[in-house]
């Protein structure tokens, strides 16, 4: 079984700052890359950062300046900093791991959080 625990959502006013964090547990063979996605009322799902096990990060262009993404590998954390939030960034923002389980070690699979709520208002 493999698990993920997202922390840190909440209320913010506009242009303050947010610090998600999730953390990966269970029976994981090896991790390929952590990242947010994120879903408004109404919208698809979207990808917001993604950052792999060799550290390359990738973002959503309506983040990159604002948003950072990092990782304990470690820990098998991974973490959003979120800085210079707009009411466009209020969403539940979910948790994601590509991981091979030890079950199954030749086997990628995708897993996801639960969510947390981030609610920017103006």
């Amino acid at each position: 079984q493999v698990q993920l625990v997202e922390s840190g959502g909440g209320l913010v006013q506009a242009g303050g700052s947010l610090r998600l964090s999730c953390a990966a547990s269970g029976s994981i063979a090896r991790v390929l890359a952590m990242g947010w996605y994120r879903q408004a009322p109404g919208k698809q799902r979207e990808l917001v950062a993604s950052i792999n096990s060799g550290g390359s990060t990738n973002y959503a262009d309506s983040v990159k300046g604002r948003f950072t993404i990092s990782r304990d590998n470690a820990k098998n954390t991974v973490y959003l900093q979120m800085n210079s939030l707009i009411p466009e960034d209020t969403a539940v923002y979910y948790c994601n791991l590509v991981a091979a389980p030890l079950a199954t070690p030749l086997i990628t699979l995708n897993y996801w959080g639960k969510g947390t709520l981030v609610t920017v208002s103006l």
